[in-house]
């Protein structure tokens, strides 16, 4: 008998650890090709632009793979420290996926100034389109051409015009895409299960107040700086360059990230607003189905009570 237990006890050490290793094993897996997608983000601005010198390409490699490393150990841990919503799908693919078409589609159109190719000069013609349109007077558009030194040349407006008209709409394009799939997913689903603290490392729940009223506050305040940030940044910006020389912001790799920073970050903080007000929706729901299944056990409880 006591054999019988020790092998039982022991097939079930082995089985055990033998699951670990394989959840290990595709947890590092799945974090290793999340690390080599972020760092193809990194380097593609200086794989698609000709005339990138070996120093700028070292440095960028550099860039690339201390990104990677940062995003392979923050989802390879078991409790992650920056990353939110590592258990969330689909916030950061969608917010993986908008930044990788801002830059890609930047890329091609400084690209199409010094070698022209039928792809890049289709983006550019739509890009020019976009740019137009969106050119109106205090639009978001309008106010990145005022970054700008006075004495920029009509090409560099016109760069800058469009560059920034692209990367808005494809931000707005992806904003709609990121609430859409929301309400059709129901995320984050009231009946699986959903770590909130996992997947929002960087919120203190044991903080004062209520967390359904502080993620709902938490949420506004995403919601307006993410409104109010694409028209603040150029004012930033024209105060952080001023009394650098003329060429530095419409310089190849700096119109290509900048552009892409000034649309992503907005749209990432209304992301990030909208899916705290979801969670709060969660917790209050969740919450409120708690004390109902409460009340209904107590009920029977005080009626056999009172019949006594």
């Amino acid at each position: 008998m006591g054999g019988l237990t020790s092998d039982g006890l022991r097939v079930r050490i082995l089985a055990s650890l033998e699951h670990a290793s394989r959840t290990w094993l595709n947890r590092a897996f799945t974090s290793a090709v999340r690390a080599f997608l972020v760092m193809i983000l990194v380097v593609l601005p200086s794989v698609i632009l000709p005339g990138i010198g070996p120093d700028t390409k070292q440095i960028v490699a550099l860039v690339a793979l201390f990104a990677g490393a940062l995003v392979f150990f923050e989802y390879n841990a078991i409790y992650p420290s920056l990353v939110e919503f590592r258990d969330g799908a689909p916030y950061n693919r969608i917010r993986y996926l908008m930044l990788l078409a801002i830059v890609l589609l930047l890329s091609l159109i400084v690209a199409d100034g010094e070698e022209p190719t039928t792809i890049s000069r289709l983006v550019r013609a739509l890009g020019e389109v976009v740019g137009s349109a969106l050119d109106f007077p205090y639009s978001p558009v309008r106010l990145a051409t005022l970054m700008l030194a006075e004495n920029a040349t009509a090409a560099q407006v016109l760069d800058m015009r469009t560059t920034a008209g692209t990367a808005y709409m494809v931000s707005l394009m992806s904003l709609a895409i990121f609430v859409i799939v929301l309400k059709l997913a129901g995320w984050p689903s009231t009946k699986s299960a959903f770590n909130v603290w996992v997947n929002l490392p960087t919120f203190e729940p044991t903080a004062h107040g209520d967390v359904v009223d502080r993620l709902e506050r938490d949420s506004r305040v995403n919601l307006a700086v993410g409104f109010l940030l694409p028209f603040v940044v150029p004012a930033l910006i024209v105060g952080l360059t001023a009394g650098l020389p003329p060429g530095t912001l419409t310089s190849p790799q700096t119109l290509i990230w900048t552009m892409a920073a000034w649309a992503y970050l907005p749209a990432s903080l209304l992301m990030r607003g909208v899916a705290m007000a979801r969670i709060a929706d969660m917790i209050r729901t969740k919450r409120d189905l708690k004390l109902a299944e409460e009340a209904a056990l107590a009920l029977p409880a005080e009626e056999e009570d009172e019949a006594f």
